[in-house]
């Protein structure tokens, strides 16, 4: 049973980014940055998963927490990632975070539950596109502010 005062958000990567400007992370590699990263924080877990579309679970307190702020650290975490590989093109980091409010489509171990936070950490060149591309706007619209966040880090 789940801890009731335990926040989760699931991540998945978007690599929005040509492969021969920027190395793609394999799974492994893509959760190794949060779980690195996170560690240092108190109350709050990481691992990897095995699932189709979510590969990081990531738990925190709630009552000490804000989903957004764990979600800054992530962006954080993959920008500081990129910045260590002195790459020549570094990629602009997304995060963009949305709260289950519809029922869940499998009891599956890895699969989002209502209540709980879908994250998709995306890499690209262009933030713009990629939000016009989704149609990110819209999706939010439709949104009570409270169950959607947005991160962007762009560093030039």
């Amino acid at each position: 049973m789940r801890d009731r005062n335990a926040g989760r958000l699931l991540l998945s990567h978007n690599f929005d980014v040509s492969p021969e400007l920027v190395p793609p992370l394999n799974r492994e590699e893509f959760a190794a940055v949060f779980r690195d990263h996170l560690q240092i924080h108190d109350g709050i877990s990481c691992q990897r998963i095995d699932h189709p579309h979510w590969i990081v679970d990531i738990r925190f307190p709630m009552d000490q927490l804000l989903p957004s702020q764990v979600g800054e650290w992530c962006a954080q975490a993959l920008a500081q990632k990129r910045r260590s590989q002195n790459l020549d093109a570094t990629p602009r980091t997304l995060v963009l975070g949305g709260l289950k409010t519809t029922p869940a489509t499998s009891n599956a171990p890895g699969a989002l539950q209502p209540g709980e936070w879908g994250v998709d950490v995306v890499e690209t060149i262009s933030t713009e596109d990629f939000l016009q591309k989704i149609n990110w706007e819209a999706t939010v619209s439709q949104r009570s502010p409270e169950t959607a966040f947005k991160i962007e880090i762009h560093e030039d």
